[in-house]
């Protein structure tokens, strides 16, 4: 999508595309109430600004929309493309390391009580495990803080995925 249009697409349309980005209400708010912008540079600087002050709760929303790394994401839509083209990798994953993630996931899910997430666009398989298998040693803050920074690398990803500059287009 061109600058432009979300810059002038009504708000509901507008906090469509930035939901797909991450599902934080009062983040989509901010981001569409902050239009117009005349780069996507200066939008993703906003929307970094505003992921720093992310809360677990935010994360947790968040969360809800995310699939297990590893697993084939079912979601439909835009969300779901997204979720798809991140995990691509994982579809070339040796059966070990896709088993010992699945392990993985599961002893997260029950130190952590959430789904692990990292931004698996431009990392392998093998890369993935080696985090999931590191922050399993992490404590719950420490862990939280690094989930929260995963999900604004996914967030700023898919920003500069969803729009383009004007002038870039042309």
């Amino acid at each position: 999508m061109l600058l432009s249009e979300f810059n002038v697409a009504d708000a509901s349309t507008a906090a469509s595309v930035v939901r797909v980005w991450a599902d934080i209400s009062a983040w989509i708010d901010a981001i569409v109430a902050g239009r117009p912008y005349a780069s996507v540079a200066e939008i993703e600087a906003l929307a970094a600004a505003l992921a720093e002050r992310w809360s677990v709760d935010d994360l947790e929303a968040a969360l809800a929309h995310h699939p297990r790394i590893g697993e084939r994401p079912t979601a439909a839509g835009a969300e779901g493309d997204a979720s798809r083209r991140e995990q691509a990798a994982m579809t070339t994953a040796a059966d070990e390391v896709t088993a010992r993630i699945a392990v993985g996931n599961a002893a997260y899910e029950e130190r952590f009580g959430r789904v692990f997430l990292i931004r698996a666009a431009g990392r392998t398989p093998d890369e993935i495990l080696a985090n999931l298998e590191r922050r399993l040693t992490s404590d719950p803050e420490a862990e939280t803080v690094e989930a929260t920074r995963q999900l604004a690398e996914i967030a700023l990803l898919r920003l500069r995925g969803a729009l383009t500059d004007d002038r870039m287009g042309a």
